[in-house]
């Protein structure tokens, strides 16, 4: 029977419903009160006037209604989209718009990003809060009024089960489109590589908003096994998950485990059920990784991917972490393709392939490739190739051994904490500032979130604005992530011929003597 994001519940609800499927905060659920739970959400989905294909957004951090509604969707064949809870309303009110959202489930601590973006929602017909509001339905009341009963619409491998926003070089973010196939491919193929099983204890701390989080969780749900959410990113609460638990699997960004680390009581954590720790989405300090490596004594796997294919398509095993061993140098590399994935480097100019340690840009072929961008199809034909490569935008070479290692991308997509942050949407909001005249954004080096923004600002004849002006002026348009960190002011910007600004060569002075990396 083919592989449908609705039947993980429904198998596990049959096989093991009596087992812990979630525990978020206070809340524990079954793999049978999930199923039953969800099927409540599909049929009030459906008197909503929900259809296959058609988009439910959701937006809050992370818990367990997340996958009341991601697989009460599904059972509907509708398409899943977690909205980034970092946004600004506008921002928000953009993805909600595109996706063509019907249903939007909001989180009750977000009640003021919906007061301010709720007037340009222009598809969403009904709002649901998780939690109170004095205007729309409550979660709870609308969810006890539905039967629990599976509506078990079919949906067949090639329609779209998620669809998960990245930024764009427009500025305008874009929906990935994950299939069902998408689907199957990672997790039945990950599941023996990274030894989950129904007893595994899976730790899901990232943003189910990102694949890192939410095809994290799936992987384990996939698996049967028991997840454990944590409701957003704080140390101390992950430190006392672990031994509380007894986790045995995790994925953290560097970032997170750099934190980890700092954090007092992290070296006392009992940390004796771990079996490993999957690691990517952003550079790591070796330092880091040795650090790590001691702290939570399992094993480590590195892993490289994006939302367009649908996570990790390369794995630097457990067996080559060895610092200060023969090959301590592939610890620069993010591993080698799965066996399920073809990888090309490919001249950026010519679009030839190039042999073994030369430069270029990584394309990537396999069943885990998106299906393309929601409603953009010149920006999916300039990111698929008709044979079915994925121009990943990353640049760097393969060794002799078929290690991977990345180093700079051929867009100039910042990755800063495991966030994608592309400079022309940094840009275009800070060009509404009425003191600048002119602007470029590139990321430098950081030792916390392996990059950070910068703004190179010209400003106009006359005009002030101080750095701290110029980052506050961005923080109310853009998520905070996303906003310059530092400011630099130049008389003007240097431009090729064809007027574009060469940002390889304003990142330079900054990356000096730094090998970069990306994973």
């Amino acid at each position: 029977m083919a592989f449908t994001l609705a039947g993980i519940v429904r198998r596990h609800a049959a096989e093991r419903g009596g087992k812990t499927a979630i525990t978020g905060g206070n809340r524990v659920l079954t793999y049978a009160e999930l199923h039953a739970r969800s099927s409540q959400v599909a049929r009030g989905l459906q008197r909503e006037g929900v259809r296959a294909q058609e988009r439910v957004a959701l937006l809050d951090k992370n818990g367990p209604e997340y996958f009341e509604v991601l697989f009460g969707g599904a059972k509907l064949d509708a398409v899943n989209v977690a909205v980034n809870w970092r946004l600004q309303p506008r921002e928000m009110a953009y993805i909600v718009n595109d996706a063509a959202a019907r249903v939007l489930f909001v989180g009750e601590a977000f009640a003021a990003h919906l007061d301010a973006m709720e007037a340009e929602l222009t598809t969403v017909e009904k709002i649901i809060v998780l939690g109170d509001h004095p205007r729309h339905e409550r979660y709870a009341a609308w969810l006890a009024r539905q039967e629990a009963a599976d509506p078990a619409v079919a949906s067949a491998p090639d329609e779209v089960a998620m669809q998960l926003y990245t930024s764009g070089t427009t500025g305008l973010p874009k929906g990935a489109m994950i299939t069902n196939a998408n689907l199957s491919c990672l997790l039945s193929h990950t599941t023996a590589r990274w030894g989950f099983s129904a007893d595994s204890v899976n730790l899901v701390a990232m943003p189910l908003f990102h694949i890192g989080g939410s095809g994290w969780a799936l992987v384990g749900m996939f698996n049967g096994c028991h997840s454990v959410l944590m409701r957003e990113v704080n140390p101390a609460e992950i430190l006392a998950a672990i031994p509380r638990h007894r986790v045995t699997h995790a994925f953290f960004v560097p970032a997170l485990l750099q934190f980890l680390l700092m954090t007092p009581g992290c070296a006392e954590t009992d940390v004796s059920a771990l079996r490993l720790i999957v690691y990517g989405a952003s550079p790591i300090a070796e330092d880091v990784l040795v650090r790590a490596l001691r702290a939570f004594r399992c094993d480590f796997m590195q892993v490289y991917g994006m939302t367009e294919t649908t996570g990790a398509i390369t794995e630097l095993e457990p067996g080559d972490h060895d610092p200060g061993g023969p090959h301590a140098g592939r610890l620069r590399s993010c591993g080698r393709p799965y066996p399920w994935v073809d990888t090309r480097i490919v001249d950026v100019d010519t679009g030839q392939d190039v042999p073994a340690g030369r430069v270029g840009e990584l394309w990537t072929r396999s069943p885990q490739n998106m299906k393309g961008y929601w409603r953009m199809p010149e920006e999916t034909a300039r990111t698929i190739t008709p044979d079915g490569w994925l121009r990943t935008g990353d640049v760097g070479y393969v060794d002799e051994g078929g290690f991977l290692y990345l180093y700079d991308r051929v867009k100039d997509m910042i990755i800063s904490g495991g966030e994608n942050v592309y400079p022309a949407e940094v840009e275009n909001a800070l060009m509404s500032h009425p003191a600048i005249t002119d602007v470029a954004v590139i990321g430098v080096p950081d030792a916390t979130w392996g990059e950070t923004v910068k703004a190179i600002v010209v400003r106009r004849a006359g005009a002030e604005a101080s750095e701290a002006e110029i980052v506050a002026f961005a923080r109310e348009r853009l998520a905070h992530y996303k906003c310059p960190t530092s400011v630099d002011f130049a008389e003007s910007l240097p431009r090729n011929p064809s007027g574009k600004i060469p940002k390889k060569d304003l990142r330079e002075p900054y990356w000096k003597g730094l090998e970069r990396r990306i994973h």
